[in-house]
Parts: C-alpha cells; sequence; structure tokens
C-alpha cells in the first residue's frame, strides 16, 4: 500500500468522546439504546438526545452501521454498529467485524465525513480476541481506503496501554507489508 494511505491511518489512546473528529463510531448492541464500555461512555457524553434519536432508528443487525447526530460530542456524527460476539470463530465472527468496518465506512463517506474515530470493536465484553480483531481492523480500513477518498483520516481509538501497544504494531506491521 502507499505511503499516502498510511499518513491516513493513526492510533491514539484516549477517549472517543473527546476526538476532534467528524464522526465517533459506537460498538453498540443491536437495541442501539446504550450499554456498557464504549457505547455506555458514547451515550452518557452526548446525552440524553443520542437516546431519543436511537428509539427512533429501531435497532441495527451485528456488522450492519447506522448514523446518527453527536449532539453533545465534539463529533457531529455517531456512527453504531454492532460487533460481534466471539463464540471460537466458527459464526462467521470475521466476516461480520469486517462489515463493521466497510459498512462503517461506507456511511461515513455517504455523509462526506472527512475524519472518523474508531474503537477496537467486540474486542470488549463480546471477547473477540485482540490481535485478531486488529489485524481484521486494520486490513479492512486500509482496502477501503485504497478505492475511497473519504474519510481523509482514520484514528484508531484505544481505551488502554495494552490495546493501543497491540494496534500499533499491527499497524506498522501493515504499512511495512
Amino acid at each position: 500500500m502507499s505511503d499516502e494511505l498510511d499518513t491516513r491511518l493513526s492510533v491514539e489512546q484516549g477517549d472517543i468522546t473527546r476526538q476532534q473528529v467528524d464522526a465517533i463510531v459506537n460498538a453498540a448492541n443491536e437495541s442501539l439504546l446504550g450499554g456498557g464500555g464504549v457505547d455506555g461512555a458514547i451515550h452518557r457524553a452526548a446525552g440524553p438526545e443520542l437516546l431519543a434519536e436511537c428509539r427512533s432508528v429501531g435497532g441495527c443487525p451485528t456488522g450492519e452501521a447506522r448514523l446518527t447526530q453527536g449532539y453533545r460530542l465534539p463529533a457531529k456524527y455517531v456512527i453504531h454498529t454492532v460487533g460481534p460476539v466471539w463464540h471460537g470463530g466458527g459464526q462467521d465472527e470475521d466476516a461480520l467485524l469486517a462489515a463493521c468496518y466497510r459498512n462503517s465506512l461506507a456511511l461515513a463517506a455517504e455523509h462526506g465525513v472527512r475524519s472518523i474515530a474508531f474503537p477496537a470493536i467486540s474486542t470488549g465484553v463480546y471477547r473477540f480476541p485482540l490481535e485478531r480483531a486488529t489485524r481484521l481492523a486494520v486490513e479492512t480500513v486500509r482496502r477501503v481506503l485504497a478505492s475511497s477518498e473519504l474519510p481523509e483520516r482514520v484514528v484508531f481509538v484505544c481505551f488502554d496501554e495494552a490495546t493501543t501497544a497491540v494496534y500499533r504494531e499491527i499497524l506498522e506491521g501493515a504499512a511495512d507489508g
């Protein structure tokens, strides 16, 4: 892949709700009505208007994505995607996780999003193995960006140091290969 593509991808450790980007991705559940982890943090930071809009959306199947306003977040939009629960790898988990990234990026491009931040989808309570999920995330995002001008910038925002280290290692390895 090109050097130009690699400049469009970065990794940061921090709070996704504070990212100065056009859209943040929410690792949501199928109801879109909030939950724990990233999902709960985004709902709390965005305020009750987000929950009200999510109620009107009517949910989201695993692997798909839905867009709402960002409300009290610095981001204009929240793109909600539902990652797969890990069941050992025999229930299409890889394909569903890749679809989360592809569908989120397609929705972002459709709405003119120039910058987007992703959490480590499915790696928390959904138990997707971190290294496997990270490789899928990086490969899928790089593949989409290779054929799309938008978004111009993608940030993988990791909550903790261990996740950040895995993302950095895999992203650097992908850039070298």
